[in-house]
């Protein structure tokens, strides 16, 4: 018989596909690593795992114990299936800019969600990452795993995506391609594929208003999971060679593209990535012997309130 032990043997080994249609035009082989087949859907799958191993490990996650994090969706959901069989308590502080398909989901598995202002400083004690390190605090047992600072948030993507990736390309990866947030994606994938062959490049994707591609010029914007207003722990900068800066509406615009041209119902991030790596492939000219990846962070499913809904574009200036 073939079957899994539990939900948790189901990540990782998510699939590359050939983008066909968006990229048209473009000479490199552009392939996308569609991570939201792991079981929650998204890429933070690997590292709330991996965190939560660690905190068992050390002692710092006690039986019974509440796991508190600020999270803009995903990586609540990583956390949340962990806890779920695992005996945990969940709360997670998410900024109001979340899509309310988000909290819904981070609901239905049991984690208790607290919404806080997106418009405020990351020290202000408002901020979503302020009162997740102060209810850590004042709940008996908690635990904040702040993928923000763990280092084994890229470790995750070094002992899994990356590997993945060379595999799956027999090594011949030129270009990687990811939405920089905490940088654990970009920094774990980067130096696994950097130390197989030092003359990948890697790519990061920024919104325009995060602190990594203008960061006098930090700003709110739209686009979700992916961006910050402070340098985290988590991103090595080192690690990435370029980083291009996109727009709340071309990522908005390619998100629906890639599920109406591709069949990649994808969430905004994604669109974001895609964005990113066509314009970085025709500026650079990239030729016929590149192989391009792309990471594709989660599914559409916490977008149906935004990216997928024509009047919220409208209001939001994002649709004619």
């Amino acid at each position: 018989m073939q079957y899994a032990n539990n939900i948790l043997e189901l990540m990782g080994n998510t699939p590359l596909v050939r983008l066909n249609s968006v990229n048209k035009g473009l000479k490199p082989l552009m392939l996308v690593k569609v991570e939201y087949f792991n079981p929650g859907g998204s890429v933070k799958d690997r590292i709330g795992k991996y965190m939560l191993d660690a905190a068992e490990r050390e002692g710092l996650l006690k039986p019974g114990g509440t796991i508190v994090e600020p999270t803009s969706g995903n990586t609540g959901m990583g956390l949340a299936l962990v806890a779920s069989l695992r005996g945990y308590k969940c709360i997670f502080t998410c900024p109001d800019k979340v899509s309310i398909d988000k909290v819904n989901t981070l609901k239905a598995v049991g984690a208790e969600v607290v919404l806080c202002p997106t418009a405020v400083e990351p020290e202000d004690p408002r901020s979503y990452y302020s009162v997740a390190t102060r209810l850590a605090s004042e709940i008996p047992g908690g635990y904040q795993p702040n993928q923000y600072q763990n280092q084994n948030n890229p470790l995750a993507h070094y002992e899994t995506t990356g590997p993945e990736i060379w595999k799956q390309t027999e090594g011949q990866i030129t270009h990687f391609v990811a939405g920089v947030g905490t940088g654990g994606t970009i920094s774990g994938v980067g130096k696994y594929l950097k130390e197989q062959n030092p003359e990948v490049k890697i790519i990061g994707i920024d919104p325009q208003g995060s602190i990594y591609s203008e960061p006098e010029n930090i700003h709110t914007y739209l686009i979700e999971g992916i961006g910050e207003d402070f340098y985290p722990g988590t991103c090595h900068l080192d690690r990435i060679d370029e980083f291009v800066t996109v727009y709340d509406r071309e990522s908005y615009d390619m998100t629906r593209r890639l599920a109406k041209e591709e069949g990649l119902f994808v969430g905004i991030s994604c669109g974001s990535a895609i964005v990113g790596a066509l314009r970085y492939a025709e500026q650079n000219h990239l030729t016929e012997k590149d192989v391009m990846v792309i990471i594709l962070p989660d599914n559409g499913r916490g977008y149906i309130s935004k990216a997928f809904n024509d009047e919220w574009l409208r209001k939001n200036g994002l649709l004619d």
